[in-house]
């Protein structure tokens, strides 16, 4: 293979050296040649905007420029997914002009837990999906430790997870994102003493694990000794993030977040704020250059007149330290905010739920487009954003992700116009249409669900009209592929949804032996071989794992 020919800025930054490695990368598995009469020159142009880029045709080839280093890799991420060649050689681009982000904050967060994608894959993979989220513009990512599992820092578990978490927020340092840390503002050790655990009343246990919603190793900070506990611990766990230049830490009141004992309720307003303005000094003093992100989730769902609370709480003292109010919600974006505005006048981001949402056990199903879901809710709330983390269980709910990242890059552009981008990119220009077209039919067939039962999995699900139709059309452009494509996770994943979806429409909705192989090829996807439910594939295997050796063989 001839050379693929790439000029360089003059001392050129790690990160500029990044781009260009990705850029190499990209079309090696494009399957682009070098081609004498196509090189590629990377530049900084200041004058193209903060993190924009400029992609111009040039005598001998393409000139790629970025306003800045970031904007640098995303202009290669743009080059990448309109590529042109000839036969195997890269003869051009499809895409030319310049473009710079509307939102500052196209951020995303990893649940890496219940042994998902990012808490049991080799780390090469979860990196590697860091990197492929840089080329669309994601620009923050935040993870977090939660502390509920270890008896303290020093448990060997506690380091482990502490050694992933900082090699993941290092890679996403290496491709331009700022890094982010995740925090319930009263999470504590399994090994809070009895003493000091938070009090919960009925009505107020969450929803996070039946039959409630704490681990009960949350601190109450009203009892004595208990905020010192809290500063304590979230010392321990700051100081296990040392050098890492974290650009975000959040403070989140609820999941099992949280306090209702009779000095701390109504907590969303009361213990929970009286906790965060405890601990922001001490977030500003090992990580000076961190915004401080304060949550809202579930804000008026246990107890009401949270959002009032917060409105007159501010108005009356305002948070020193808080610099962006985190608005979302399971169940659809809150209302207050857009009727009543935002609580402080404080810059707002938001928090997508892409992943539970329509599938149970998430991502069981293979991938889950919503283009017209999350293209209604950015008409709704995206003028309100400065941008968003939207939360993540995996890698199967990609096409979601970079719906986000591109409507907070250019807030007018359509769904389908970024489904078509997307599908040239990972599957080539031939493909494009069609296959966007799949995407936006597979999210009419409606919800997906699997039940617990003894005897083995049971589905729920719509009508399913679309699937038949959706796995024809596939397997028809599937034809026109490279082998490559065919066997790479993003076709699978959007095959296997296809694939699941029908089978399930011709077995009237009961497990068969083509189901049970489907999801034994998601499980190996996801590295799920430790998947808890919420995250696991339905496979007869995986069933008894969980449940016991009561699934038929």
């Amino acid at each position: 293979m001839s050379a693929l020919r790439v000029a360089l800025p003059r001392s050129p930054s790690p990160r500029v050296l990044k781009a260009a490695g990705l850029l190499r990368r990209g079309l090696a598995e494009f399957g682009a040649r070098g081609n004498p009469g196509c090189a590629i020159t990377l530049a900084l142009s200041p004058g193209t905007g903060t993190e924009g880029f400029a992609i111009e045709a040039v005598q001998g080839g393409v000139r790629i420029a970025g306003g800045d280093d970031r904007g640098l890799l995303y202009g290669v991420g743009k080059f990448l997914r309109h590529a042109r060649r000839d036969g195997d050689q890269l003869v051009g681009t499809g895409w030319t002009g310049q473009s710079v982000p509307a939102k500052p904050v196209r951020g995303m967060y990893f649940a890496s837990h219940f042994h998902n994608v990012y808490h049991d894959a080799p780390l090469e993979v979860v990196i590697r999906y860091v990197e492929d989220l840089a080329l669309w513009g994601c620009n923050a990512l935040s993870v977090w430790f939660d502390m509920h599992h270890y008896q303290g820092i020093d448990d060997p578990a506690a380091q482990a997870m502490v050694a992933r978490l900082r090699a993941i927020l290092q890679a996403a340092e290496a491709v331009g994102m700022r890094p982010g840390l995740t925090t319930l503002a009263n999470e504590g050790f399994a090994s809070t003493p009895e003493g000091l655990k938070a009090d919960w009343t009925a009505g107020h246990d969450g929803y996070f694990r039946a039959p409630g919603g704490h681990y009960h190793c949350e601190v109450c900070p009203r009892k004595p000794g208990g905020l010192e506990l809290v500063l304590q611990t979230r010392r321990q766990v700051l100081e296990a993030f040392r050098g890492i230049d974290l650009g975000f830490i959040w403070l989140w009141p609820y999941d099992q977040g949280g306090c209702t004992c009779s000095a701390c309720t109504p907590w969303g307003v009361n213990g929970f704020l009286y906790t965060c303005e405890a601990l922001i000094p001490l977030l500003a003093t090992h990580f000076p250059n961190a915004q401080t992100v304060l949550s809202t989730w579930y804000f008026d769902h246990f107890v009401q007149g949270e959002w009032d609370g917060l409105t007159q709480h501010l108005a009356s003292a305002p948070m020193a330290g808080i610099d962006y109010l985190m608005i979302d919600d399971f169940g659809g974006f809150p209302e207050y905010p857009l009727r009543q505005g935002v609580p402080g006048g404080l810059p707002v981001v938001g928090f997508p739920e892409i992943s539970m949402q329509g599938n149970g056990p998430w991502g069981g199903f293979g991938a889950n487009p919503r283009p017209r879901h999350w293209g209604e809710y950015w008409r709704q709330v995206g003028g309100l954003l400065q941008g968003s983390f939207p939360y993540s269980e995996g890698i199967y709910e990609d096409v979601n992700k970079v719906l986000i990242l591109q409507f907070e890059w250019a807030p007018d552009r359509s769904a389908a116009d970024i489904l078509r981008e997307y599908a040239a990119g990972y599957f080539g220009a031939s493909a494009a249409g069609p296959v966007a077209t799949v995407m936006e039919q597979l999210e009419e067939d409606g919800a997906l669900h699997t039940g617990y039962g003894p005897g083995g999995p049971t589905f729920q699900a719509g009508a399913l009209d679309m699937a038949p139709g959706c796995l024809a059309e596939l397997d028809r452009v599937a034809a026109t592929l490279p082998a490559a494509v065919l066997a790479s996770w993003r076709w699978r994943l959007l095959w296997l949804r296809a694939a699941i979806t029908t089978e399930l429409r011709r077995s009237g909705k009961a497990m068969s032996e083509r189901l049970d192989a489907y999801f034994g090829e998601l499980s190996t996807i996801y590295h799920a071989e430790r998947a808890e439910p919420s995250v696991c594939p339905p496979s007869r295997r995986a069933w008894r794992r969980l449940v016991g050796d009561t699934a038929p063989r």
